[in-house]
């Protein structure tokens, strides 16, 4: 795929048979421009962790396919900064850590976070519905390994609430965003964008419940496309292989 206004080339090669990854790597390079950007990745199933609050939609999807081993990715761990998903988790016999926010500071909770997150060495943190906002710090430890489902069509209602918002401007569209975190609120790169069409009817509750269906879409698809390195990052927009 050629992007003329970056003058980028971006290509993605599937092949059977690599025995020596470092081997192949180099030899591309050596046959393309210096400046070129390689990377093979033999890895045939990446390894996640899942962060949740409260909010259940996203990580039944995502443990059932783990279950049924449909995910592309196999789950680690579930942490929770509310103990509320526990039972779930804990039913497909996946480890739960609650890791608590309450009287901490935004760095003692994030340096207990980074603790848990190390001892499984994920290759993808995946925000399914954690409504915490990450630190630079945290961000810049997980450059682009960190994947998140935002309940509007960014850029429309970036932050807290963004149903309400939609409700009371009266919307006709509603989306979910799944995306790349960075140090931006909500301005990542976007994998995969999902929408629904409503009226006068709806009412906030109803919007919501539709909006749901989004974001659990948008999120295991974004996180498909990513497993199978379909998703290139440049600037702050995204290439995809569908």
């Amino acid at each position: 795929m050629w992007i003329l206004e970056e003058n980028k080339f971006f290509v993605r090669i599937i092949a059977d048979g690599i025995t020596d990854p470092s081997s192949m790597e180099y030899s591309i390079k050596s046959v393309l421009p210096k400046n070129a950007i390689v990377r093979v990745d033999p890895k045939p199933e990446k390894e996640i962790v899942v962060l949740v609050t409260k909010e259940y939609h996203c990580l039944s999807d995502i443990l059932t396919r783990n279950h049924f081993k449909t995910l592309g990715a196999r789950v680690l761990c579930v942490i929770g900064n509310h103990p509320d998903l526990k039972n779930i988790t804990e039913r497909f016999d996946i480890p739960f850590h609650f890791v608590s926010h309450e009287n901490k500071d935004k760095a003692e909770f994030e340096s207990e976070l980074l603790k848990t997150i190390i001892q499984y060495n994920p290759d993808y943190l995946i925000l399914a519905k954690f409504m915490r906002i990450l630190s630079p710090e945290f961000v810049d430890a997980f450059k682009l390994k960190i994947i998140n489902i935002h309940h509007s069509f960014l850029p429309a209602f970036i932050g807290a609430n963004p149903y309400s918002q939609a409700y009371k401007r009266g919307v006709k569209i509603i989306g979910a965003t799944a995306h790349f975190v960075t140090n931006d609120l909500d301005d990542g790169p976007i994998i995969v964008q999902k929408t629904t069409t409503i009226n006068h009817s709806y009412r906030l509750a109803d919007l919501i419940k539709a909006g749901r269906e989004n974001e659990t879409a948008a999120l295991i698809r974004a996180m498909q496309l990513v497993f199978e390195d379909r998703v290139f990052v440049y600037n702050n927009k995204t290439v995809v292989f569908e």
